[in-house]
């Protein structure tokens, strides 16, 4: 886990929580879990079951999801089994260098900037069938329009000072900053440096059931 990464914990899958960094003497890490534990317990089904020992057991080494699924390319024989990425980490590095490229030769969108989403690549959809994940770069001096969508949003600021407007209420953010779009609100962003954001919503849930709208002011 690097900052800026996105990483995947799947339904249904054992996973732990650690820190080497701090066993070696370094410094505590702070992340934002991202949940669809509301919207699950709503319709009754969550389930969850503790691993029977105190740590499972690492069956592949590091970076092998993002070589078997990563570059455009599956394992020949593989079928999917989940509607979950099979991609364990998104690294930063990779998407920081897409958006950048993007910058460089591609056209600035007025509302979003350079906005992509993060996919599964054995199905193209979503990462995740409950929660759409996204990666953002506002350019220096970006002034965007104002938008409005019904998918209320949670942002994380991965770089970058800026404000953003929500409703009738504006707000600055630095770094490390975590802000959310109520539902139907206006969101329009501005920036004097480049800004990278993080977000999610349940927009996958909503286009899923036909109630996803969304509205770009002029």
């Amino acid at each position: 886990m690097h900052p800026g990464d996105f990483i995947i914990t799947p339904s249904w899958t054992w996973h732990d929580h650690g820190n080497m960094a701090v066993a070696n003497g370094g410094e505590p890490v702070v992340w934002l879990d991202g949940l669809d534990i509301p919207f699950i317990r709503s319709i009754g089904a969550g389930f969850a079951e503790p691993y029977p020992d105190p740590e499972q057991p690492i069956t592949r080494p590091e970076g092998d999801s993002l070589a078997r699924y990563g570059y455009n390319m599956l394992p020949v024989r593989y079928q999917p089994t989940t509607m979950t990425s099979p991609i364990f980490n998104y690294p930063y590095s990779r998407t920081r260098e897409a958006l950048e490229r993007l910058q460089t030769h591609g056209e600035i969108d007025e509302w979003d900037g350079i906005k992509l989403r993060y996919i599964n690549p054995a199905t193209g959809g979503y990462a995740m069938p409950t929660m759409a994940t996204f990666m953002q770069l506002l350019p220096k001096g970006f002034r965007g329009k104002a938008y409005r969508t019904t998918d209320a949003t949670v942002f994380s600021v991965v770089e970058g000072n800026g404000t953003v407007r929500i409703g009738d209420q504006t707000f600055s953010f630095t770094p490390r900053d975590v802000f959310v779009a109520p539902s139907w609100q206006l969101v329009q962003f501005e920036t004097d440096e480049e800004v990278v954001l993080f977000s999610y919503s349940d927009r996958p849930i909503q286009t899923a059931l036909g109630l996803l709208r969304e509205e770009r002011l002029a």
